[in-house]
């Protein structure tokens, strides 16, 4: 073929000369010579242009095959992985959910599928547990069981950490209605995917979101239950937004200890803290919106040495109708803190040791049932400040407006 194109290419060009009508000794040995070294340059670059074709076609169609055979293999290590989890023997299920946590890790296509399979096992309610006098063997085989659910946990909660070889941190996490009732552990997690804790019931142990990071994509409680369990939000970093709408903290602990509320919105709208304790103290609210809309307060609230710096903080229509909450060693030094409507029926609260009044909150009422004030104000806020937060009487957060003396 290669032979064919030479001899073709060296006629065209010869024809294009003249030949053989050129006078004689018009085409001298060394023209012909030169017009056979090009004709057959020529050649040789065009098949290496037909092999380089032909290399790239075979190269992807190897390509193909080898992706098809991944593919069968991930998805026969799938199959099995979840067929595991099916099993009666808690062995066999914990073998199950490791392989598919490797799977996860070795299958960045599929990976969102494991962790999806490894979450619903967790919405799965968990059996009662039976007498460990009265059924020894089936106690025994109920701790195993549980402990294929505190596995799990605990390979979420690695791989969601930002130092974990292979992270986890971006994808999206159902933990709708699952029952946390013998602990887990996020501490250092980074939530950057939707994460959905709705309905999710806190009811044992201790469960720990301390120094975790919510950032970006949604992450909502809203509905949770947190009833007897020990939670922690300490040090948590809340640059996204996440939503506690309607969770109630009926007993237990829940913690957000020298938590950064620092951008975006954080939501209590019509939370219920009814029992239990739950601590915001020394919490950081400088930038975005934290809203306690509509929530009720009948627990033991503290928000002792909280730091309202900057952003908007709304307790508007909160009802305080018994417990005690406290605000000892605030810092009202800025932002926007909003009152407005709130109902003070029952219990205390308790500004009267606030450490930085500078900034006082919007909408108090001078006199309620239960709310203690500071006894003096200090010198710098007696006077009308140049620069103040009005809120607009519909009761939304509203702008900040310049208000100057008249």
């Amino acid at each position: 073929m290669a032979a064919a194109a030479a001899a073709g290419l060296i006629a065209l060009a010869l024809s294009w000369l003249g030949w053989p009508r050129l006078p004689q000794g018009k085409l001298d040995m060394t023209s012909l010579l030169e017009i056979i070294k090009i004709s057959l340059a020529v050649v040789a670059g065009i098949g290496g242009v037909v092999a380089l074709v032909v290399a790239y076609r075979k190269q992807r169609i190897t390509e193909a095959g080898e992706a098809r055979e991944h593919a069968r293999l991930y998805a026969e290590r799938f199959d099995k992985a979840t067929d595991k989890l099916g099993s009666e023997s808690p062995a066999v299920r914990l073998a199950g959910v490791h392989a598919l946590a490797s799977l996860a890790d070795d299958w960045p296509g599929g990976r969102q599928m494991c962790i999806d399979v490894l979450c619903a096992y967790l919405r799965m309610p968990p059996e009662p547990e039976p007498d460990a006098d009265q059924d020894p063997a089936n106690h025994v085989t109920w701790r195993a069981m549980r402990e294929v659910r505190a596995t799990i946990l605990r390979l979420i909660g690695t791989h969601l950490r930002y130092n974990d070889s292979i992270s986890w941190a971006g994808a999206h996490l159902d933990f709708n209605g699952v029952v946390f009732d013998h602990g887990a552990d996020f501490m250092g997690a980074q939530f950057s995917g939707v994460v959905s804790f709705d309905g999710a019931v806190f009811s044992g142990g201790t469960v720990s979101f301390s120094h975790t990071g919510f950032f970006g994509e949604p992450v909502s409680f809203a509905g949770a239950e947190f009833a007897g369990a020990t939670v922690s939000f300490d040090e948590a970093m809340f640059s996204g937004v996440v939503s506690f709408d309607g969770a109630e903290f009926s007993s237990g602990t829940v913690s957000f200890s020298n938590a950064s509320f620092f951008r975006d919105t954080v939501s209590f709208h019509e939370a219920v803290f009814s029992g239990g304790t739950v601590s915001f103290s020394n919490a950081e609210f400088w930038k975005g919106l934290v809203s306690f809309d509509g929530a009720e307060f009948s627990g033991l609230v503290s928000f002792d040495g909280a730091e309202f710096s900057s952003g908007t903080v709304s307790f508007a229509r909160v009802k305080f109708s018994s417990g005690a909450v406290s605000f000892g060693r605030a810092e009202f030094s800025g932002g926007a803190i909003w009152f407005n409507d709130a109902e003070f029926s029952g219990g205390t609260v308790d500004l009267t040791e606030v450490a930085d009044w500078s900034h006082p909150p919007a909408g108090l009422p001078e006199a309620a049932v239960g709310l203690q004030l500071p006894q003096s104000v200090p010198a710098e806020t007696s006077e009308p400040r140049g620069h103040d937060v009005r809120r607009p009487e519909t009761g939304d957060v509203g702008e900040e407006t310049e208000v100057g003396p008249d």
